[in-house]
């Protein structure tokens, strides 16, 4: 099965300025995403999606193939998913020939295992149109998530007709991450969303899921990045 992986990066991150080739520990941001894609055997070839020369080079530098990403699809309102129907277009036109799985990995998840990749490529069976990753919510929005009302008070997101109290008694909620996306060529090329197709969802825990998308996720992911670059010191040395 010919499997390629794909980063999506921009070059005009709000967020966090320059975040997509920013350095986290010992390689910048898309280096991660790149270094774990070339631990799995099965993922042929990457490439990289931008608009930024400067991630281009930092892309080449790390093995991948760059894909110059048009700048309507690189705005701050550009749908990802067409940047993600672009890139499979340009690698059947210029690669030649058709492949089998789609994986995308965005940088925001530098805590991600080769491991945990595989897991979510494993899990892309025939009944499954997509697979996304997830973690446990720490809130419910039957429970303890609200909305403000028109007039200004507030409501529980969702109304569980006052049957429910308790968070035991809400269904199971989930966060999604940005660990992994994984699907095939074609339903991104027949299909306007994720949701349109059979979604399975791989659970993971949250300190290998962390999605960057403020300075403080940063902050945090660093700790924890550097927190296992010590560990594997130690274990080394041992």
């Amino acid at each position: 099965m010919k499997t390629f992986a794909f980063v999506f990066a921009r070059g005009n991150s709000k967020g966090v300025p320059g975040k997509n080739i920013r350095q986290l520990v010992d390689k910048p941001l898309l280096g991660h995403a790149l270094a774990v894609a070339s631990q799995i055997p099965e993922i042929e070839r990457s490439f990289v999606s931008t608009d930024s020369s400067e991630i281009a080079a930092v892309a080449e530098a790390f093995g991948a193939t760059v894909i110059s990403r048009p700048a309507e699809l690189a705005e701050d309102t550009s749908p990802e998913w067409l940047a993600w129907r672009h890139a499979i277009e340009w690698v059947r036109e210029t690669v030649g020939g058709d492949f089998d799985r789609f994986i995308s990995l965005p940088t925001t998840a530098p805590l991600r295992l080769a491991e945990d990749v595989s897991q979510c490529m494993a899990a892309l069976d025939d009944e499954t149109d997509v697979v996304v990753t997830m973690t446990a919510a720490h809130r419910s929005p039957w429970f303890n998530m609200v909305k403000a009302n028109d007039d200004g008070h507030l409501s529980i997101l969702v109304d569980g007709g006052g049957r429910i109290t308790r968070r035991q008694d809400a269904p199971q909620a989930f966060d999604l991450t940005t660990l992994a996306y994984v699907m095939r060529p074609n339903f991104i090329m027949t299909h306007d969303n994720l949701w349109q197709g059979r979604v399975k969802g791989v659970l993971f825990p949250q300190e290998r899921a962390i999605d960057i998308d403020t300075e403080f996720d940063f902050r945090v992911a660093e700790f924890l990045m550097q927190e296992r670059v010590m560990a594997e010191k130690k274990h080394a040395e041992q």
